[in-house]
């Protein structure tokens, strides 16, 4: 028997059950892994929650490391034996094992530990198509970072200085100043929202960042839209504080004929190709140091639903991983 997380209804982290299921057998395509490190992200939070709909009872997690265990018929691609991860897209990995699609796996190499690659894929890869194939970024831009004190902020914030461009970042505490410093940020401001626009333009004189990237939604939206510089681009990908509604097209031209896109990660993590070239980048700035999986805690995988509200709050920093 395995353990795994369930939720029958969608609400706040008390909605976490924990279950005994027997792994059926496996299908066409399919592997059965083995989890030794489970990524802890907030859309996660996202699916418990009912901001993203499931079909209910649903699993949750779609961020896992570990190790295959057994081959389905028509896997040619991985053996028994082979360390793997995978980020989804579908949910489950809150689980001491599953039987999961060969498709959907990304095979580790030896010098990528179990942790890293849990702590680091999916916020990894999200930074690679942001940085990289989203916002295209170019040396001696200027990008505006929200939440760069986060898992996906800290690896954004060292992507972009790898990169050559000056960073802006705004933290949600005093105590996240520090963080984002150390992943290398030019300027930070602590923040949730206001005076954003302001301290940008002091900075930039006058005109602006080139590119934002906005995790945090609907209460930095109005900043980031006021951050960008004439023909700019906000890359709005995050609900943490509720999600971004109503934007009328006017506010668009009146900011300066700004751009704005609500990229998600399988929109670009699509093909085979893409998946093998985004992750082969991913690993080539975690090898070259420029980017790391700083993992800021730990939670036994049975709390995760203490981790969510850590998460939620703002307590975490950096990485979080559930150990099984």
């Amino acid at each position: 028997m395995e353990r795994m997380a369930r939720i029958e209804r969608t609400g706040g982290p008390e909605v976490i059950q924990w279950v005994d299921v027997e792994l059926a057998p496996l299908a066409l395509g399919e592997v059965r892994m083995r989890n030794t490190a489970v990524g802890l992200n907030f859309i996660d939070t996202y699916f418990r929650s009912g901001l993203y709909p499931v079909p209910l009872p649903s699993g949750l997690g779609g961020e896992a490391a570990g190790v295959i265990e057994a081959v389905g018929e028509g896997v040619t691609e991985f053996a028994v034996g082979d360390r793997v991860a995978t980020f989804g897209p579908g949910l489950g990995a809150y689980s001491t094992a599953r039987n999961v699609p060969a498709a959907n796996l990304f095979a580790l190499p030896d010098d990528i530990s179990d942790e890293t690659a849990a702590a680091a894929l999916l916020k990894g890869g999200t930074v690679e198509f942001l940085v990289e194939r989203c916002a295209r970024v170019e040396p001696g831009w200027h990008v505006l970072v929200h939440a760069a004190a986060g898992g996906v902020g800290q690896i954004a914030v060292r992507w972009l200085k790898a990169i050559g461009a000056t960073v802006l970042a705004t933290v949600g505490s005093q105590e996240k100043v520090a963080l984002a410093e150390a992943a290398g940020a030019d300027h930070v401001l602590v923040s949730r929202g206001d005076g954003v626009a302001e301290w940008v333009r002091g900075i930039t004189g006058g005109a602006g960042v080139e590119v934002v990237l906005d995790g945090v939604g609907k209460a930095t939206w109005e900043g980031s839209l006021a951050s960008v510089r004439r023909r700019g681009l906000v890359v709005s990908f995050g609900n943490a504080s509720g999600p971004v509604e109503g934007v009328a097209l006017g506010s668009l031209a009146r900011a300066g004929s700004v751009y704005v896109t609500r990229p998600t990660m399988f929109d670009y993590y699509v093909t085979p190709e893409e998946r093998a070239l985004g992750s082969a980048r991913l690993f080539q700035m975690l090898r070259s140091g420029a980017v790391r999986a700083d993992i800021g805690q730990r939670f036994a995988l049975e709390d995760a639903a203490d981790a969510h509200r850590a998460l939620e709050a703002g307590k975490t920093t950096g990485s979080t991983v559930l150990i099984p």
